[in-house]
Formats: structure tokens, sequence, C-alpha cells
């Protein structure tokens, strides 16, 4: 990955990942957390897991990525921008939806 993809992905995933690593780390915590997502042989959702290593790569200065942890936040970007798209009307507040969201670092409602 060259110096203007990463520059690329950095801005985005800044844009989008709007959860500090200390919100997302008691949201992951939640009941609801855990529900949210397609879950593998009844274990750790997709979701549940990348927000696990969002709060790593939050945690991380910009300096230590990894061009793995770059992949990772390009992941992030694509699920938050498909999610966003397909935005049920009404409340959203306590919806699978929005908590699918909160898991990959991004709060509709904040």
């Amino acid at each position: 990955m060259d110096d203007e993809e990463r520059r690329e992905t950095w801005d985005a995933f800044g844009e989008l990942v709007n959860m500090s690593p200390a919100a997302l780390e008691e949201w992951l915590a939640s009941d609801e957390s855990w529900s949210a997502g397609q879950h593998k042989d009844g274990g750790e959702s997709t979701g549940h897991a990348s927000g696990r290593r969002i709060v790593e790569i939050l945690r991380t200065e910009r300096s230590g990525l990894s061009d793995d942890d770059y992949q990772h936040m390009r992941k992030v970007v694509g699920y938050v921008r498909r999610h966003l798209a397909q935005r049920p009307s009404g409340d959203v507040q306590d919806t699978r939806w929005r908590h699918s969201l909160m898991n990959w670092g991004h709060d509709p409602l904040a």
C-alpha cells in the first residue's frame, strides 16, 4: 500500500469511526453488541471481532500501523459505508442495524 492509499484510508477511517476506544470497548461488553451480526458456529460475530481490532488500531500511533492494520481499516470503511446506505426508516435507536454498525466503531446517532 503506497503513502497516498494510506492517507486516504486514514482519513476515511477517521471520518467514519466515531466511537472512542473506551466507548467502543464498553459497547463491545454489552449483550446487545454480542447479539448483533453474523455468528460463526455460535461464537463471536465478525463485527464484534472487528470492533476489538478497531480498538487496537485506535490506540496505536499512526506511525506504528502496519499494512495489515490499513487493510482492516479499509474493510471497516467499506462495511460502514455499505451499511449506512441501508439505513432503515423510523427510529433506529434499538435496532440490529445500529448495533451492527456500533460493533464496527460507528454510532449513527452520535
